[in-house]
């Protein structure tokens, strides 16, 4: 009997092999759902919200975040995993794969008498030894060319190859944009903009910023070249004072003069915009567009528009910060020392009507620090869609150009980590070499996913794979359209350095665990209640 039962008969228990059992079946479970979805032949998953939302995917990442997972054990390891996701921005399906096939590879022998602890210990030399091969096999390369390819092979995952052919330059010209030399790489900087309009193949970079609304006067012109932008975070309307204050007045002449010296303020502020737009553009065909952050009431709006000036009002805080990047100058907070040194430059400012909806186009801009990708697409699921695709490939772009290395893709990675491991236990003294046997077993999860994905014979393929094996230099994949070998380096597939890095460390981490479990207890407060 356990010992917690004397503590509280109503605890739930499961005790060694039983406790095994449980965590080895959550994670088949969620081996189970996830193995279809790896890889660019992947299927799709099909999630229905409780008010019929659908969601169509095959990111590994939403799939957990979305699904709703009762199971402790299986929900651990979906948290490992998407934790995973957060850190590198990929790996997620791998993850879940390699963490099911690590438990049930060591069970075989655990089955067989090995103790679960003699077999973690297995576990961590064969991670060790697999850190060491994936240094020897990673390749220096930090080209746009490779930054494509690595790209391309993120992409091709999550979303059709036509689509992902043509996100991939995309995702690779925005980072490249926003690189700074010796400056940590910004992400927020790439703003993603979607339009329900068109096909997905309409998906494009905007060497500009795109902004959700329009000028907020009729008459003010819809298109305008070579303009000037100003960026600012001033109030363009009238205010009530902060203080309880009234005033007297005798007669109707006291009270207008009042009001007009109330409605100088502001006046004065629209008057100093328009004198600076008139000594810059005078008779010129150049267009001078103003973007604040706070209100612009009617009166100025007015006035503005008089002048052949684009007004935008309530700008979001962190488009302030790119329109600087994007265009040059300065947001300023005060028009008492308005320069033109302080104003922004764009070849082409316009507005796009969609529906009730106006977006604000600011192009052409002479070296943009700040790029946006406006994603468009016939429907909601689709644009969903795409949206988690262009996140994982500018993650995947991202660590590529910090890693400056890559590792050579389609299921050779964990081909090299086999055939090492298979040498390696020679060394190995003790039972622990039974731990690493079933480390390199588990590997040979994700070459088989990926050859069933594809239609093919996945023992056929691995035989294949094993045989044109030569060493760590010449790493072979397997090539999804015919089921043969190939050699990933020359076809220009790239995996993320420190996705693998992050895999191998917490798969083996959490497999280590989950195995030296021995019980199971549900006997929190709950449990105790009459």
């Amino acid at each position: 009997m356990a010992a917690i039962k004397q503590l509280n008969p109503k605890a739930e228990v499961a005790r060694a092999a039983q406790a095994l059992d449980l965590n080895i079946s959550a994670a088949m479970g969620l081996q189970d759902v996830l193995r279809t979805n790896l890889g660019p032949k992947g299927t799709m998953k099909m999630l229905v919200g409780g008010a019929g939302d659908i969601k169509i995917t095959k990111d590994g990442n939403v799939l957990l975040h979305e699904m709703q997972i009762q199971h402790p054990t299986a929900s651990l390891i979906a948290r490992v995993a998407t934790a995973q996701d957060d850190i590198t921005g990929d790996g997620t399906t791998s993850n879940v794969l390699i963490i099911g096939e690590l438990l049930k590879q060591a069970n075989v022998y655990i089955s067989d008498g090995l103790h679960p602890r003699v077999a973690a210990e297995g576990f961590d030399l064969a991670k060790k030894k697999a850190l060491k091969v994936l240094d020897a096999m990673s390749v220096k390369k930090c080209e746009r060319d490779d930054l494509i390819n690595v790209a391309r092979t993120s992409l091709r995952t999550k979303v059709k190859n036509t689509v992902a052919d043509l996100l991939t330059e995309i995702v690779v010209d925005a980072v490249l944009a926003i690189k700074k030399e010796g400056e940590p790489l910004d992400l927020h900087m790439v703003e993603i903009m979607s339009m329900e309009h068109k096909t997905e193949m309409d998906t494009k970079l905007i060497k500009g910023l795109v902004m959700d609304h329009g000028a907020r006067h009729p008459d003010m012109p819809k298109k305008v070249t070579d303009a000037f932008i100003l960026t600012c975070n001033v109030s363009l309307e009238y205010e009530k004072s902060e203080v309880n204050s009234g005033f007297f007045y005798k007669s109707a002449d006291e009270r207008e003069k009042l009001v007009k010296a109330e409605r100088a303020f502001c006046d004065d502020k629209v008057q100093q915009i328009i004198d600076l737009k008139r000594e810059l553009v005078g008779d010129s065909d150049k267009g001078f567009v103003v973007v604040n952050q706070k209100g612009v009431d009617p009166n100025s709006l007015d006035a503005l528009a008089r002048e052949g000036i684009v007004a935008l009002r309530r700008a979001k805080r962190r488009n302030m910060e790119r329109i600087v990047l994007a265009c040059g100058g300065t947001a300023v907070n005060c028009f008492d020392e308005l320069k033109p040194e302080q104003l922004g430059h764009a070849g082409l400012f316009y507005e796009h009507v969609l529906g009730d909806d106006k977006y604000s186009f600011i192009e052409e801009c002479d070296n943009p620090q700040s790029v946006t990708i406006l994603i468009k697409g016939p429907n909601k699921h689709t644009i969903t869609q795409i949206k988690d695709a262009v996140r994982d490939g500018l993650r995947a772009v991202k660590n590529a150009i910090e890693d400056q290395m890559v590792v050579p893709g389609a299921g050779a990675f964990e081909i090299a980590i086999y055939q090492a491991l298979q040498e390696y236990k020679n060394e190995v003294r003790g039972k622990q070499r039974l731990g690493v046997q079933a480390y390199a077993d588990a590997m040979l999860i994700i070459p088989k996913c990926l050859a069933q994905n594809g239609g093919h014979d996945a023992q056929e393929c691995l035989v294949k794979m094993l045989q044109e094996y030569k060493g760590v230099d010449k790493c072979v994949g397997l090539d999804l359209e015919t089921g043969e070998a190939m050699y990933p380096a020359e076809a220009g597939i790239w995996d993320n350095y420190c996705v693998k890095k992050q895999l191998l460390n917490s798969a083996t981490v959490i497999s280590s665990n989950l195995l030296i479990v021995d019980e199971v207890m549900r006997a929190g407060m709950s449990s105790l209640k009459g």
